[in-house]
């Protein structure tokens, strides 16, 4: 998979912060620099937003890439409308797009109206379900499910994500109205995060891509401002209601199913724990879970420009002037496979040792007898988020035992004959008080120790 962030050798200085961050160990710090296991990252963007040098970012397509195309389409997350002050008016933004180069703007926000009335209907039929149901929206959380909640795998909705089901239906539309072929239709998502980047070229459940491409939100957001102060006359775009648009911030997408009991669960650590209590079976009065890797949902996104709590306010605002809902999913037959992905999803074994059972056995033997010998600290200072990790790596061939600043210590303990190596050990690490080992105090202004 080709992931939307990517590292910026240059900037970054190798200061570990970013491998703490990352929700499934993916980062390692190696000669200086960060590296970035592709195989484990799942573009949740946390790295991104605690890089203190501006090294990890996420790229988009290029504004451009909507050139090579006849007619274009433009796919606004919901996001996109809490980015605005002082704004009371959606129709604003969307005639704002038909400015900078799109012919027609498909909302996001249908897209996922239609799957709220496509999820009631299920419900109302009794369609068999595995409880609790998890949310299909957020590329993250599936990535992660994949990756690490394999068991929980059953439990996500069958439905494609509002992107892909308004991309779906924007191009077949459009095909029937202009008479173009839909190869000659280019249709673009713009989006809030680096997730969404990565989904739009390599969707979860779909055989192949259906959108173009996509622009992150803040790029968008700096060519919108001039045209839409230009605006003299609106055209009335808005197609959706107050359950589409509220999909943008956590809880949306879950008050838009009416009536079940959920949860919606925002922030990627807070979801971790709460698929480790699903899979964990105590959570079994939830009828349907929706999580979000971001804080406050979608408007929280590492491509957005505003803080997300200001922007949820924005985008309630926006809906006190909205109906409820303008759209219904009515397809019948084969058509309403339209909302379904084309693949049931799979585990992904990146977590794995090796493909030999007896293999990886041996394996993890070795790397559970490492890391007793290692300090529990998990300081980063060789480079891995956590002394298991670090095992991992040393026995898996990433890493070599001297990289441990605790066995740098004994070995310069042998070396020099002596069991005093603390001048070599940077200071939290030290087991002495003090640089030659006397009080501390006598070295700043700290607080004298307390034994009780």
């Amino acid at each position: 998979m080709k992931h939307s962030v990517i590292l910026d050798y240059k900037r970054c200085r190798g200061c570990t912060t970013c491998i703490k961050a990352c929700p499934t160990e993916a980062i390692r710090v190696r000669s200086g620099k960060a590296a970035i296991l592709n195989a484990r990252c799942i573009d949740c963007g946390s790295c991104i937003q605690v890089c203190p040098h501006k090294a990890i970012k996420s790229v988009s397509d290029p504004l451009d890439a909507m050139e090579r195309f006849r007619y274009r389409i433009a796919l606004p997350d919901p996001a996109l409308y809490g980015q605005f002050h002082h704004l009371n008016d959606i129709d604003i933004i969307l005639n704002g797009l038909l400015s900078i180069g799109f012919q027609e703007v498909y909302e996001a926000a249908k897209g996922a109206e239609l799957l709220s009335d496509y999820a009631r209907q299920c419900i109302r039929s009794g369609v068999e379900r595995t409880m609790p149901q998890i949310s299909s929206a957020c590329p993250t959380v599936l990535r992660l499910i994949r990756m690490r909640f394999p068991k929980l795998i059953p439990h996500i909705a069958d439905s494609v994500t509002p992107m892909e089901l308004s991309a779906i239906l924007a191009r077949r539309e459009a095909a029937e109205r202009t008479g173009l072929a839909p190869e000659e239709i280019g249709v673009f998502s713009i989006v809030p995060c680096s997730a969404m980047v990565t989904a739009a070229h390599s969707p979860d459940g779909l055989d192949a891509p259906v959108l173009d491409g996509a622009f992150a939100i803040r790029d968008v957001y700096l060519k919108l401002l001039s045209p839409m102060k230009e605006l003299t006359e609106l055209k009335p775009l808005s197609s959706a209601g107050i359950m589409g648009v509220g999909w943008a911030y956590s809880g949306g997408e879950s008050a838009a199913r009416l009536g079940e009991r959920y949860l919606a669960v925002d922030g990627i650590r807070n979801v971790i724990q709460m698929l480790e209590e699903i899979e964990d079976g105590r959570l079994p009065e939830a009828d349907f879970i929706e999580l979000r890797a971001c804080v406050q949902g979608c408007v929280g996104g590492c491509l957005t420009v505003e803080n997300p709590y200001a922007a949820r306010m924005r985008i309630k605002n926006l809906m006190k002037g909205l109906p409820v809902s303008l759209n219904r999913f009515t397809l019948e037959g084969d058509d309403r496979d339209v909302a379904k992905p084309d693949r049931a999803l799979q585990y992904v074994p990146v977590f794995v040792l090796d493909e030999d059972r007896s293999v990886a056995m041996e394996k993890l033997a070795k790397i559970e007898e490492l890391e007793r010998q290692l300090p529990g600290l998990h300081c980063g200072s060789c480079g891995a988020p956590s002394c298991h990790a670090f095992a991992e790596d040393v026995v898996l061939g990433r890493a070599d035992r001297s990289d441990c600043i605790f066995k740098v210590r004994e070995r310069t303990e042998y070396m020099a004959g002596t069991d005093d190596a603390d001048e070599y050990l940077p200071a939290p690490f030290r087991q002495k008080k003090g640089r030659s080992g006397g009080d501390p105090s006598a070295e700043g202004d700290f607080d004298q120790e307390v034994h009780v």
